[in-house]
């Protein structure tokens, strides 16, 4: 892979067709991160789309270029045309291929050159062009930012652009009390404001606009599913199908939801696993040392970031969870109890 100042130079070429995607069910910084993109080389003469792997949060669509979007799983066919057609093919938010769901072939088999621009731990370099990845990043969001300003695009800069790169720093950074949050981050957000987009109004967006039906859901898993594991420092919930069923949970529904056993006085490992149609999805938080992200690639076919990472299982609800409480003490050193069995 190459690095990806070497490609600045191409953006200033004759126009291309360009298409820039994310991982499957975009949270905030992967629309963010596509939005703000799209928005760049759109200003620059490029004939861009963005395409998402599935359907998203209704709580971003409220996203400047959101309505341009297309549901690859809605429009597979007009999706894959692009895909095929396409020059130049960002691959944002994501480090491998399999994130991109039922997109993963025909992206392997574009003919264009694809770029990768991503802040999780190991990625698959082999399979892009160029690109940079870089985990002590924030979010992609950021590196976007970078990329702009770095490619001499900084004038173009926008309130388009910001309320889009904004959301991705504010929805990774946990409204900037993660220790991600560098001089580098606040420095960026300096330069956004100086757009004039109002901030608070992309933190209501995202934070304060769900249903009623959200709010007592989350109550409903605070009370009923969350079992706290105090000898393992841990906080797990576990929510079926039925749970989903009740409340009328929609995607992004669960989004944050991971979050709130972390503030519990000792709990160092916080997760989540939901019974999807397909298969069980985890997602898993941690304070410290505690590094989830080889804990869910070791386990459950997942990955991220040290403290965020998330995971999947095939095998059924009951089974997954029996699995959690297997493996779990293989982390016990790291969550600072004295279990020392481990299990492969």
């Amino acid at each position: 892979m190459n690095t990806i100042d070497t490609f600045y130079p191409l953006l200033k070429e004759t126009p291309k067709k360009v298409v820039i995607t994310c991982h499957q069910k975009p949270d905030g910084d992967a629309m963010g991160s596509t939005l703000g993109l799209y928005h760049y080389l759109t200003a620059l003469g490029h004939q861009a789309v963005v395409i998402s792997p599935t359907n998203w949060a209704a709580f971003l669509n409220w996203m400047p270029g959101v309505d341009s979007v297309v549901d690859y799983e809605a429009k597979t066919k007009h999706a894959d045309q692009l895909i095929a057609e396409a020059d130049w093919l960002f691959c944002l938010d994501f480090n491998t291929l399999i994130r991109t769901k039922r997109m993963e072939p025909s992206l392997a088999a574009a003919g264009g050159l694809r770029i990768l621009i991503d802040h999780h731990q190991e990625p698959q370099t082999h399979m892009f062009a160029y690109g940079i990845s870089d985990t002590g990043k924030s979010s992609t969001c950021e590196m976007v930012y970078d990329f702009i300003v770095e490619s001499g695009g900084g004038h173009l800069l926008n309130q388009d652009m910001a309320r889009c790169l904004y959301t991705g720093v504010m929805t990774d950074t946990g409204s900037f009390r993660f220790p991600s949050t560098t001089a580098s981050v606040h420095s960026m957000i300096a330069h956004l404001k100086q757009t004039g987009f109002a901030h608070s109004l992309v933190h209501d967006h995202i934070y304060d606009s769900f249903l009623e039906n959200r709010l007592r859901f989350i109550g409903h898993v605070l009370l009923n599913r969350m079992e706290v594991i105090y000898e393992m420092n841990t906080a797990l919930m576990v929510i079926s199908k039925a749970d989903l069923y009740k409340f009328d949970i929609t995607t992004g529904d669960t989004e944050g939801l991971v979050n709130y056993p972390l503030s519990i006085q000792g709990i160092k490992m916080a997760a989540i696993v939901i019974d999807r149609d397909e298969e069980r999805k985890w997602s898993f938080r941690s304070k410290g040392d505690v590094d989830v992200n080889q804990f869910a690639r070791a386990y459950f076919e997942g990955g991220g970031h040290k403290n965020a990472a998330g995971g999947r299982s095939s095998a059924s609800l009951e089974e997954t969870v029996k699995r959690f409480y297997e493996v779990l003490p293989n982390l016990a050193a790291s969550l600072g109890t004295e279990v020392q069995q481990t299990v492969e």
